[in-house]
This record gives C-alpha cells, structure tokens and sequence, in this order.
C-alpha cells in the first residue's frame, strides 16, 4: 500500500512585529483565509504553540494549501495581508499526505457539528 500520496503545501508563520499591529491585521487576515477557504484553497489553519509552553497569542501559526505548484502556494500564502505588510513572515514547505483520517459527524437532530 503506497498511500494517499496528496501533495499539500505547508505555511508555517512567525511574528515579525509587535502584537499591537498584528492584532491591527487581524480581520483583514482573518477575511483572507476566509476567501481561500471559500475557493477551495484551504486545508486547514490555525495557531501553534511549542508542546508544553504557555501559548503566546499569534506568535506561531501554520496554514496547509491546496495548490498546483509551489509558485500558486507562494502566491496565496503572499497573499496574506499579515505576510504582506512585514508583519509576519513564513516559511513553505511541500507536504504529502499519505495516511491519516478525517472523521466528520453532522447530527440532523439538533443540527450539530463533530470534528475529530
């Protein structure tokens, strides 16, 4: 068995000025991983924090894309208004995901949501 073998870009983003300003940036970024999720781009998102540690708010984050080509990955993780202001800066890497499971359970009746 070889996998899934579905090619993911990765977006691991690190604070480049102060909490203030990001925090200024914040709905715009916010309206922007919207919209690529909305297209289709988006995989997943959110913050991160070192196993252990006490989170410090937007210090780290990651974003998995769905993208043709590490030049449309770049594209979109530029288009970040958080990446393109110097606010954050980023690092991509090319991931392939070969194993894991996504489980989604939609309750008709109360109309809940289970993520796991």
């Amino acid at each position: 068995m070889s996998g899934l073998g579905k090619k993911l870009w990765v977006v691991v983003t690190r604070a480049a000025k102060s909490q203030d300003e990001i925090m200024k940036l914040l709905p715009d970024h916010l309206a922007q991983i919207t919209k690529l999720e909305k297209d289709g781009h988006l995989f997943a998102a959110g913050p991160m924090r070192p196993a252990g540690k006490e989170a410090v708010r937007g210090s780290l984050g990651m974003f998995v894309l769905r993208a043709a080509s590490e030049a449309e990955a770049r594209e979109l993780a530029d288009s970040d208004p958080l990446h393109k202001t110097g606010a954050r800066t980023y690092e991509l890497f090319e991931w392939t995901m070969n194993e894991g499971r996504i489980s989604i359970s939609f309750d008709l009746s109360d109309q809940s949501l289970k993520f796991t």
